[in-house]
């Protein structure tokens, strides 16, 4: 399989793990999630996801754990186990999240952390570049460096403290890149 197939299997998979694992998460030490993040909030939770994120515990984010990931992910759906998603395993889905953005919605969030969707911390946008050496997998230094590096770009005044004002402009960017992108892309 090439790299960049490998590649877009990671980010789908880290995607979706990611998403889940933070939607599990809720205990996660650090800020609030509308407080403010540090540098040591990230380390912290970036430690914590790569190791849900890591399967087989073998110290690296690889085509072993995206196939765990995606069987996981397939037995999820597939509610009766018998080896195929019918369309009524796959509508009940979508009701299941649609449940759920109500109850965090109705729990005082607004079901969007910066993260949550996998662009921030966690997700495919860290995933796609935190493959430092283009092999494949992702070490947990790699997952770390790449982490810090986004915070670092979202903490505007260099004071180790990512604020709310801070997190919105750097979700404000990171959508105006992914929309220059879809229009170069056609």
């Amino acid at each position: 399989m090439n790299k960049s197939l490998t590649l877009t299997l990671f980010a789908a998979t880290a995607l979706a793990a990611g998403t889940a694992a933070l939607a599990q998460d809720r205990d996660t030490p650090g800020p609030a999630p509308r407080g403010d993040l540090t540098r040591a909030d990230i380390e912290q939770r970036t430690t914590a996801m790569f190791g849900r994120m890591d399967l087989n515990k073998d110290g690296l984010l690889n085509d072993a754990d995206r196939a765990a990931a995606r069987r996981e992910a397939f037995d999820r759906v597939d509610t009766d186990k018998n080896g195929s998603i019918s369309f009524a395993e796959f509508d009940a889905r979508r009701d299941d999240h649609r449940e759920a953005r109500a109850e965090r919605r109705g729990s005082g969030r607004d079901g969007h952390r910066f993260g949550d969707r996998g662009h921030g911390f966690g997700g495919h946008g860290l995933a796609r570049t935190a493959d430092a050496d283009k092999d494949g997998t992702v070490t947990q230094a790699e997952f770390t460096t790449a982490a810090l590096a986004r915070f670092d770009q979202a903490d505007a005044n260099s004071d180790g403290t990512i604020s709310l004002e801070e997190r919105r402009e750097a979700r404000q960017h990171m959508r105006g890149n992914m929309h220059r992108g879809w229009r170069d892309a056609s």
